[in-house]
């Protein structure tokens, strides 16, 4: 029996053209287009069809990406939801979870936050405290999360908690969906030393869950989590959609939703460099004719360069369809040196008027707030050094560091509590 051909990308843009024409309304609702492109299986096209999808190979959501913005259109919603939440559900929840929760992420009707790190547990995350017991049909947690972006609008969160104290710390931990929307979770901003306040800590005292919101199984919490570090290290790219200026509620909807969207990450351009600001900022200054500064630019714009070759790899690694290897972390490390590089360009052509703020400091304020939003940079979504740990033992087949507690008990191991 032969196998079907496989469909080449000028018929699937064309099929998804031709839908798209013919269906896209931007007087609906944006939830009613949404839930229109979710049934026609354009919304998640690499998908199964069981959940969505229409089975086609990997590169055709960006085809299809490519075609829902030529013809005017909305597409996925923006988020934790669509690019964290989605993907660990379908890769590994159950059926139960995947008809319960895919179609109102895609759709935007619930919105998701991560609950991964802890005040005593970031960097190592697998040495986390948060309890999770079991109580019936339910599951009790008591605890806190730390670094928790939209965590005070969420719906639901995805959540690592720890289940078996006896286990060593990696294998006694297990993942859940937690509602958000419940008196035992308690979200409380953060204030930033750049004057934002992008994050929460979030308490949970009693909080419950019901014993079907578990991913995988129990016991199984590490591996999960692992599969959504390796999505969030995919999606670092914050681009924002342009709907420009044409009617329709859907639009309306659609720009709304955006602008509520980057609000809360209307300083990561600072946090990484604003390498697009340093060429016309040193000309502007005269510091272009100065040799040092020069050269530092130069060495700049160059790490910038490769680490777009790396990405378009790496993308190009995604599309056809070839598991993720080790460019995330070399993505993520080659943006903080660039964030670290741009930093000291701005403070080579700014000097110390770099420090200040207000309408009558360089570029309004935006230098400083590079200085003090770059360090951030090396430091969410997985610091420097573990990302050098990662590329060592996976990429380099180099041993792992010694551990003492990696076969211990995690109640006989030192920790927060």
């Amino acid at each position: 029996m032969s196998t079907p051909a496989q469909p080449d990308a000028d018929s699937v843009r064309a099929e998804a053209r031709a839908w798209i024409q013919s269906n896209w309304d931007p007087d609906l609702s944006l939830v009613e287009w949404r839930r229109r492109l979710v049934d026609a299986g354009w919304a998640t096209p690499s998908w199964p069809e069981r959940w969505h999808g229409r089975d086609l190979p990997k590169w055709a959501d960006d085809v299809v990406s490519e075609e829902i913005r030529a013809g005017g259109a909305v597409g996925l919603p923006l988020g934790t939801g669509t690019n964290l939440a989605a993907p660990t559900i379908l890769a590994q929840g159950s059926d139960e979870l995947r008809d319960r929760f895919l179609a109102p992420i895609l759709t935007g009707e619930e919105t998701w936050c991560q609950l991964f790190s802890e005040p005593g547990a970031g960097s190592d995350l697998a040495g986390l405290t948060t309890r999770a017991e079991r109580d019936g049909d339910a599951w009790v947690i008591n605890g806190q999360k730390v670094w928790n972006t939209s965590a005070h609008h969420a719906d639901f969160g995805l959540l690592v908690a720890r289940t078996d104290w006896d286990a060593p710390k990696h294998r006694g931990l297990t993942y859940f969906v937690i509602p958000m929307h419940q008196e035992g979770v308690e979200a409380r901003p953060l204030r930033q030393m750049n004057n934002h306040a992008s994050f929460n800590e979030v308490f949970m005292t009693d909080a419950r869950i019901p014993h079907e919101y578990m991913v995988g199984q129990q016991g199984d919490g590490w591996r999960v989590a692992l599969t959504t570090l390796a999505f969030e290290r995919k999606f670092g790219s914050l681009a924002r959609p342009q709907y420009g200026d044409a009617p329709g509620r859907a639009l309306d909807e659609a720009r709304a939703e955006a602008a509520a969207h980057f609000e809360t990450y209307k300083w990561y351009p600072q946090r990484a460099g604003r390498v697009d600001l340093v060429v016309s900022r040193a000309q502007a200054t005269g510091k272009d004719k100065d040799p040092v500064v020069r050269q530092e630019i130069a060495r700049l714009l160059s790490m910038q360069k490769a680490a777009q070759w790396t990405a378009d790899r790496a993308r190009a690694a995604r599309s056809l369809d070839r598991t993720p290897g080790p460019e995330g972390s070399i993505g993520k490390l080659a943006n903080s040196d660039i964030a670290r590089q741009a930093s000291v360009v701005h403070g080579m052509i700014s000097g110390a008027d770099g420090m200040l703020t207000g309408a009558d400091s360089p570029l309004d304020g935006v230098v400083a707030e590079v200085l003090i939003s770059v360090p951030a940079q090396s430091i969410a979504g997985g610091t420097d050094q573990i990302q050098r740990n990662i590329l060592s033992e996976k990429a380099l087949g180099l041993p792992r560091e010694p551990s003492f507690d990696k076969d211990k008990p995690f109640r006989d191991v030192p920790h927060n509590r």
